[in-house]
């Protein structure tokens, strides 16, 4: 702006001159006006060179400004070139992007495919292992199976459970070939939890306890821990000896195990009774007796029909009806018939009356049949309610167990079982009893129902020969009274 400004007053300067020189050129020569032109000329060259050193000025500045606006150019055309190469590289880097976010999409589908077949392994292989097995390898699956639901887990860590699973399962199968042993705890058939050793062979699984129990190792419903049942025999020393020291013998097995777990876990009446608990001993001593009572009645009736005999009955009856009282007594006393016996018991000891004689001797006779009748009742009405009391005891023994170590499940189940099993036998017994009860009284009813009947025919019988002796003996009063008229007349 200030390299201007003395362009323009020059200009100006010069244009005053111009005038000034017209001016003089039309007024006459004179010399002020001489010295005027002169004066302006002066002014005019000084302008000229003042303009020309301005010139070479703005000349001298203009090659630096021409310069720098060249490398200003040049640098943005340098900038546009790099802007289209950083272009192409961010286009070609969007197009990469979005492939490799097609390939990681692909690759998250595959591994949510190869985590839901883990998954699917991990929860299906549960089912597959031996019996107590779950103690080695329960860690490892429980992360495994718990791992897709664990949101705080990262896919790597859920993948790195997973496949830490398939590794140990691999490592199992391994181990398989040949059996294989490992530590564990197993329940014995007391409900106590025992630790010790397993051994699986093929499709068995055996235990030796550290307490010397020792024998098939079977699954229980709800536990990682097995019941351990005994075997009895030389088989028990075989087994025990082959889990402690990875050597022994066994018996050959074709079935694959399913014949040995067949003898295990066939019905054992002295384990059931042990496990029961103790209120199972007053339910024995209630079975026996009842037992007894069923055997010694049965005989009895057994007895009393092989001496039964219809004929001395007919023949006992025939001479009361005959009148002959004292023969028919005879006869009672000859024969073993019940029916006979009460009769001429009731005949013998008519004096006072005979009806109270034949409802004495009745229930002589019932009383022999009713023998051990009560105590049948008794023990039908006292097995149940013991093993109502089995069941109360084995449930308090449960509920004790929960309500203190909860780590031994076998326990827990072992106070269930005593209260089933207590109950079971108690209405077994009632059950079984009660068929021989109902029987023996239907006997008992079927005797004093032929005894009534037989002493009704005594009675008819008794009273036809003393209505027979009465008249005989009024007739014979009869007889006196006319010979003794007679005689009276006579004379």
């Amino acid at each position: 702006m200030n390299k201007i400004i003395p362009t323009i007053a020059t200009a100006a300067l010069f244009a005053f001159a111009s005038a000034a020189g017209a001016q003089e050129v039309a007024k006459p020569a004179s010399d002020p006006i001489k010295a005027v032109s002169d004066t302006a000329e002066g002014r005019l060259a000084a302008s000229i060179a003042e303009l020309n050193a301005l010139r070479d000025q703005i000349a001298a500045e203009k090659l630096p400004i021409a310069t720098e606006l060249t490398a200003l150019e040049d640098r943005v055309t340098g900038l546009r070139k790099e802007n289209e190469r950083l272009t192409r590289l961010v286009d070609a880097g969007a197009l990469e992007i979005a492939q490799i976010r097609q390939e990681i999409k692909a690759r998250q589908d595959e591994l949510g495919y190869v985590g839901n077949l883990l998954d699917e392994y991990a929860r299906s292989f549960e089912t597959r292992i031996g019996v107590g097995e779950l103690q080695a390898v329960g860690a490892t699956l429980t992360a495994a199976k718990e791992a897709p639901e664990n949101k705080t887990l990262s896919t790597e860590q859920r993948f790195d459970l997973q496949t830490g699973f398939v590794d140990a399962s691999i490592k199992r199968l391994f181990d398989a070939v040949g059996g294989s042993r490992f530590a564990g705890v197993g329940v014995d058939m007391l409900g106590t939890v025992a630790n010790g050793q397993f051994a699986l062979i093929g499709p068995v699984s055996l235990f030796r306890g550290d307490n010397g129990v020792s024998g098939i190792a079977v699954a229980q419903s709800g536990s990682d821990k097995p019941l351990i049942r005994p075997l009895e025999g030389e088989m028990a020393p075989l087994v025990g000896a082959l889990v402690a020291t990875g050597e022994g013998t066994l018996p050959l097995d074709p079935s694959r195990g399913g014949a040995l777990k067949a003898l295990v876990q066939k019905l054992n009446l002295v384990h059931i009774f042990i496990k029961g608990g103790p209120i199972m001993w007053p339910i024995l001593v209630a079975s026996i007796l009842a037992l007894g009572v069923v055997i010694e009645r049965v005989i009895f009736l057994l007895n009393d029909r092989r001496l039964r005999s219809r004929r001395a009955l007919n023949q006992f009856l025939g001479e009361v009806e005959k009148g002959n009282l004292d023969a028919a007594i005879q006869i009672s006393h000859k024969t073993r018939d019940c029916i006979a016996t009460t009769l001429g018991y009731a005949l013998e000891h008519r004096e006072h009356s005979l009806n109270d004689a034949l409802d004495y001797a009745k229930s002589r006779t019932l009383k022999r049949f009713r023998r051990g009748i009560a105590i049948l009742d008794t023990i039908i009405t006292l097995a149940p309610l013991l093993g109502l009391l089995g069941t109360v005891t084995g449930m308090m023994g449960s509920f004790a167990v929960i309500g203190g170590d909860l780590s031994s499940p076998g326990a827990i189940t072992g106070g269930i079982a005593e209260a089933l099993i207590a109950t079971a036998a108690g209405l077994g017994i009632a059950i079984l009893c009660l068929l021989p009860f109902n029987y023996l009284n239907t006997r008992i009813e079927v005797i004093e129902n032929e005894l009534d009947s037989a002493g009704a025919h005594l009675r008819l019988a008794f009273e036809k020969v003393q209505a027979k002796s009465s008249r005989g003996h009024r007739g014979h009063g009869n007889e006196t009274s006319v010979s003794a008229a007679s005689v009276a007349g006579g004379a």
